[in-house]
């Protein structure tokens, strides 16, 4: 009942996750002393962006839009992507190097991981153009279900082949550096 709630409200992010966000956006300190469970920051982010997804799939299946539906739905449509593609980013960067360095028998998993990255982000373009063009939503759906069949696979995949390694990893960036901004 509560995630349905939090998927309707569009509240993703726990109160002391969002607090943790709101103070490093907003005074620039990044806490990279603290020791962070990097399993559960990433399943956090994960699920956050799952529910992103949710979110903007479900404003798409008003029957009746509101005159300014086509500018909201470019915003959920801009903001998923942002949020998906700083997730990535961070990793790529940040979180990958670093488990490359403590676990060299990885870097099969890391590329291909990689290459998962570079496949969404041609997908999240597509959604971008089909957004700014403001093309209908059945259109606009049909992006978000290729582009949440690649995300899930993903993710499972990911979680799968790092989760046991994320928990002692060091790794010398903010949180918001290493997962994205959600």
């Amino acid at each position: 009942m509560e995630a349905s709630n939090r998927r309707r409200s569009g509240h993703g992010l726990e109160p002391l996750a969002l607090a943790y966000l709101r103070r490093s956006h907003v005074t620039g300190q990044h806490d990279t002393s603290r020791l962070i469970a990097w399993s559960l920051e990433l399943r956090r982010v994960h699920d956050s962006l799952r529910e992103a997804l949710f979110v903007t799939r479900e404003a798409l299946q008003h029957d009746e839009p509101a005159p300014d539906f086509a500018d909201d739905l470019t915003l959920l449509c801009r903001g998923f992507c942002t949020a998906l593609d700083g997730h990535h980013r961070g990793e790529d960067r940040w979180l990958f190097p670093a488990i490359e360095a403590a676990h060299p028998h990885l870097k099969p998993v890391l590329r291909a991981l990689q290459q998962d990255h570079s496949m969404i982000d041609h997908l999240l373009n597509g959604l971008r153009a089909a957004a700014e063009l403001r093309a209908d939503r059945h259109e606009l759906d049909r992006h978000l279900e290729g582009i949440e069949a690649i995300m899930e696979s993903h993710f499972r995949y990911e979680e799968r082949q790092l989760i046991t390694v994320l928990d002692g990893l060091a790794v010398d960036a903010a949180l918001r550096s290493v997962l994205g901004p959600l």
